[in-house]
């Protein structure tokens, strides 16, 4: 039941119309040089992001929650269709289970390319029960640091 839980982490909202603007940081602004061979970004390589920036609730926003960490799963297709990514993340902050957090994030707040497996993101927004029954984030504020 654990690995349905962390490996299909659907959602269970479908509503977009939040009061909140979604807001998303791919940490453009926080580009760093690393010492050794340079970083070629392209498309399937965006440039190296070292600094995670912490996401935050809202105040207005009542059952808000946040989360980081390391992204261990992405579900880039979700399979109701509504365009949205799932994120598993190995996390301090056990939105989901001990250890771990589900990010939902809905197609207007995702960014281009997804992060993957190992990079970290920051997270914040209403907690809710996914299609499978796990608690899990429905990110209206989103912080991404890329581990490549």
């Amino acid at each position: 039941m654990l690995v349905a839980l962390v490996l299909a982490p659907g959602c269970m909202s479908d509503d977009d119309d939040g009061d909140a603007q979604p807001r998303v940081d791919d940490g453009a602004e926080q580009r760093t040089e690393r010492s050794g061979p340079p970083d070629r970004p392209g498309p399937d390589r965006p440039p190296r992001t070292d600094r995670l920036e912490p996401s935050r609730c809202p105040p207005e926003l009542s059952n808000c929650r946040t989360a980081s960490g390391r992204i261990i799963y992405v579900e880039r297709v979700d399979p109701d269709g509504d365009g949205d990514a799932h994120f598993v993340l190995v996390s301090d902050d056990d939105i989901t289970a001990p250890g771990l957090s589900v990010i939902d994030v809905k197609k207007s707040l995702r960014p281009d390319p997804l992060p993957g497996r190992g990079d970290r993101i920051s997270a914040a927004g209403p907690v809710y029960r996914g299609s499978y029954g796990q608690r899990q984030i429905e990110a209206i504020v989103l912080h991404v640091a890329r581990a490549r």
